[in-house]
């Protein structure tokens, strides 16, 4: 059902007030997220989870019939202290709050109570896992719709990692990283590096299971220079420099990616994903480096001695697509040649020159970067990055020890950090390093043991959440580290604390639904981080890949002045194991209900709702890619609250200030191309909710989306012009 209309609800005696979902700072949320059923739905656009979401813009509806209930489990036994309601117009004119143990028998914790449209806040006393909203009389024709169920506990402190048990957990700075991980140094024999890499490589050649495989391979090369190397990169395969600047590590040849190699799609570039080079630099081989990645897959810290061109060799009249990528804290002393990248996000370095661009080229604090231009050419730059920390990196000593580095915040910033970056030395004893078999129990030992974590390449199974309670703690990994939650669980959750810096991680949903992959801070809480804010970089999610994995929403940043640099949420459109509609749910891939968040660099992709939703206030995203599901089966399963589809990008109705800066979104309904969505992004009309530089696209003129930003920008297809797209420079 639609909202009701003020018609409508005059007509049946309604006074529809303000709803407010974030309760006092001081108390704990203990429903947000937390795996929601009830009694029926109204339909598949408001289902039980939309009410313990935390998006004032999504709700649960029942069919309109009496009794009903829509109920949150916890997780385990809690104590009750207070339940909020913020019920749309159909509301329930007599109600209990019921808990229960098993979810099997019921105990009221409230009289029998008269809802009313609105807010609606009971003080009540009890406890247990399952909550239920135990509704016997609706107030209207309809059912009972809830915008959100909010259950607050007693305790006024966040989770804990769970106390040290056993003896100390080991540490070395000289550590062992595992099989996966190959380190090489200069008087290695030429012939040796090549031997290995092409033996990775050639493995996963034209691969049928290659791309969601469990390979994971790290190539680490100490300091100096290397003879003749050429580094062909494939699937969970990094390339890392030693050194404490990246001219410590000259690799003479090429690391390279290119089209040709990949199963089933070998003409293009637009499934090189998982991949990446960092802190080092290459006297490319010929005087151009090749760099044809897409999606996760960052290039970091790197100096180009010659060009770089990011478009495959087979690049011709419309062959060797690429599909857009990321590059940050780089020199390039040569030319940059984007040739069929669609998009692509470029920040903090120093380039000579940039030459091509497809739909969406962004760049801030560029040096050398082409003039804002959008969108002929399709160049949207910024002289500088409001915030950065760059990417914590792994690097030896003069003693032949292992430190991570943790760069220093910046403001304003422009041009590459190095040399002489900023920042701190941690010694590897202050690590945990984790491999593959390592339990959750065991994570969580070690950060009760006041340690940071460093995951080592291969995948993680986790049947409880790595809790992460200490300020200033650094969670990295190398070689794409998998951690996949078995047990519905959320895989990580960053308290509300400073300076905690995530990168390197990737994320797998599990079979059983988890309400959210990963959380930062706590939902409803506003502390002020804005002088050492929690960091993520290069963290990535997957709802379905070699597992068919379940996930309402894979991101949600409850914490003040987060930076998310570099994200690739993906609901998969194809995987080792099948995907499709009903197959590999995912509602929203980002969630932001923090303020001053930060993101730079953020990829998401095919989420069957809002794919991102942003409730917090003085937002701002430079470069922005998404396209919307591919296997939506029809109009009729994806009808949104304000018309066909949702948008890829949502502000919520009461934010007062937001910005964005290049963005595009793509429509591909393959499945049925008779699929529309009225509008790729979704922002109240304020003149402090700006978009620059935003466009749609249908992508061979396969399925239509009406409009830009809300009913603004026209259709694509445009009208029939494959691919041609739709721009709007300025919003509002």
């Amino acid at each position: 059902m639609v909202v009701l209309s003020a018609t409508l609800a005059t007509a049946l005696g309604i006074t529809v007030a303000a709803v407010t979902t974030n309760a006092s700072a001081a108390e704990v949320p203990l429903s947000q997220g937390k795996p929601a059923t009830a009694s029926s739905v109204e339909s598949a656009a408001f289902p039980a989870s939309a009410a313990v979401d935390g998006n004032a813009g999504t709700r649960w509806s029942s069919t309109f019939a009496d009794p009903q209930w829509l109920q949150v489990d916890l997780g385990s036994t809690q104590s009750i202290a207070r339940v909020v309601l913020n019920w749309e117009a159909a509301y329930a004119s007599a109600f209990t709050i019921q808990t229960s143990a098993n979810g099997t028998s019921w105990t009221n914790i409230s009289p029998v109570t008269t809802g009313r449209a609105g807010e609606q806040t009971l003080t009540v006393s009890g406890s247990g896992r399952y909550v239920r909203m135990n509704g016997t009389t609706r107030a209207t024709p309809y059912g009972y719709s809830l915008w959100e169920f909010q259950v607050f506990g007693t305790t006024t402190t966040p989770p804990t990692t769970p106390p040290t048990t056993g003896p100390a957990l080991p540490t070395s700075d000289r550590p062992d990283f595992g099989p996966n991980v190959r380190i090489f140094e200069p008087g290695t024999a030429a012939s040796t590096i090549q031997s290995a890499v092409d033996s990775a490589f050639n493995a996963q050649l034209r691969s049928p299971t290659a791309q969601f495989g469990t390979q994971r391979h790290v190539f680490l090369f100490k300091p100096g220079t290397y003879g003749r190397v050429w580094a062909n990169v494939g699937f969970y395969t990094t390339v890392a420099g030693l050194g404490l600047n990246p001219d410590d590590v000259t690799i003479n040849g090429a690391v390279n990616v290119d089209s040709g190699w990949n199963y089933g799609d070998e003409k293009n570039a637009t499934q090189n994903f998982w991949r990446s080079m960092e802190n080092l630099s290459i006297v490319p081989e010929g005087g151009t480096n090749r760099w044809a990645v897409s999606q996760a897959a960052p290039m970091r810290r790197v100096h180009i001695k010659g060009n770089l061109t990011l478009a495959p060799s087979n690049q011709d009249n419309g062959q060797g697509y690429s599909s857009g990528g990321y590059l940050a804290d780089s020199v390039v002393d040569g030319v940059v040649s984007s040739g069929s990248q669609q998009q692509w996000y470029t920040r903090d370095s120093r380039i000579a020159r940039w030459d091509g661009g497809v739909w969406n080229m962004v760049y801030s604090g560029v040096q050398g970067a082409p003039g804002n231009a959008f969108p002929n050419p399709p160049h949207t730059t910024l002289a500088t990055t409001p915030v950065t920390r760059e990417k914590p990196f792994l690097y030896i000593d003069g003693s032949a020890n292992y430190r991570v580095f943790v760069p220093a915040l910046r403001r304003n910033s422009a041009g590459a950090s190095w040399p002489n970056t900023a920042g701190t030395s941690i010694p590897m004893r202050e690590f945990y390093v984790a491999k593959p078999g390592d339990s959750a129990a065991r994570i969580n030992q070690a950060l009760a043991q006041g340690l940071n974590l460093f995951f080592t390449p291969g995948t993680y199974q986790l049947n409880d959440t790595i809790r992460v309670t200490r300020a200033n703690t650094v969670v990295t990994g190398i070689g794409y580290p998998t951690l996949i939650p078995t047990n519905g669980n959320e895989a990580l959750n960053i308290a509300d604390v400073d300076g905690v810096k995530v990168s390197g991680i990737t994320f797998d949903a599990g079979t059983v639904n988890s309400p959210t992959l990963m959380s930062v801070g706590r939902a409803g809480v506003h502390t002020d981080h804005a002088a050492n804010p929690i960091s993520l970089q290069d963290v990535f999610f997957r709802i379905g890949s070699s597992v068919q994995g379940k996930a309402t929403t894979t991101l949600a940043v409850h914490a003040d002045d987060t930076i998310i640099d570099h994200i690739w949420a993906w609901r998969a459109d194809h995987g080792g194991a099948p995907t499709g509609w009903t197959v590999n749910p995912g509602e929203t891939g980002l969630l932001v209900n923090g303020d001053d968040v930060l993101a730079t660099g953020l990829f998401v992709e095919h989420y069957q709702k809002y794919e991102v939703i942003w409730n917090g206030n003085r937002g701002k995203t430079i470069f922005f890619q998404n396209e919307k599901p591919y296997d939506v089966p029809n109009q009729a399963a994806w009808i949104g609250p304000r018309g066909n589809g949702y948008a890829a990008y949502k502000v919520a109705d009461n934010v007062t200030d937001h910005q964005l800066w290049g963005g595009g979104s793509y429509a591909y309904f393959n499945v049925n191309p008779s699929v529309r969505v009225d509008r790729a992004f979704e922002v109240p009309n304020r003149s402090g909710v700006q978009l620059r530089s935003v466009l749609t696209v249908s992508l061979g003129d396969v399925g239509t989306i009406a409009n830009v930003v809300n009913d603004t920008g026209g259709s694509v297809p445009n009208p029939a012009g494959n691919t041609t797209p739709r721009n709007v420079v300025a919003y509002p």
